[in-house]
């Protein structure tokens, strides 16, 4: 017979690893295979302000809403008897479906800064990206944009 504990801790294990490979970085300091050697250009600026915001990913959450309905299904299947069995399995199945859509949405989202940037050519431009690297209004800074249009600022 299956333990109902192990089976639950399973599907919540393989969904946070699912879940942990849709994770996508805005990070200034990271490239994707495809914009690893290529020609990127570099105009130079001046910050003039900046602003912490919170990066979203733009998709509703359903996988952590699937993962957390199943694993909550699983473990209110395991209390009581009869219709009462029922409705703890129909209850632990609708709490883990909120709790991992919760989840999934606390993992998709990431501080970032809101980088507002007096270009050398005159030009004022605002650059949002993870807030791993820190800017100050007068810091002198790169602005690379890359052939696919991604945009990052860099010192």
């Amino acid at each position: 017979m299956i333990n109902t504990g192990r089976l639950a801790a399973l599907i919540v294990a393989v969904g946070i690893l699912a879940l942990a490979g849709c994770a996508t970085s805005n990070s200034g300091k990271v490239y994707t295979d495809d914009q690893a050697r290529r020609v990127h250009t570099v105009v130079q600026g001046v910050v003039t302000s900046v602003k912490s915001v919170t990066i979203e990913q733009g998709e509703k959450p359903v996988a952590g809403s699937i993962i957390g309905g199943l694993a909550g299904g699983v473990l209110g299947s395991t209390i009581g008897s009869g219709s009462g069995k029922r409705v703890a399995t129909v209850g632990g199945a609708l709490a883990g479906a909120a709790g991992g859509a919760a989840a999934e949405r606390q993992m998709a989202t990431k501080p970032g800064l809101e980088i507002t940037i007096r270009q050398d050519n005159g030009q004022t431009i605002v650059i949002v990206q993870e807030a791993d690297e820190s800017f100050s209004p007068g810091d002198r800074v790169r602005v690379i944009t890359g052939p696919d249009g991604t945009t990052r600022v860099s010192r």
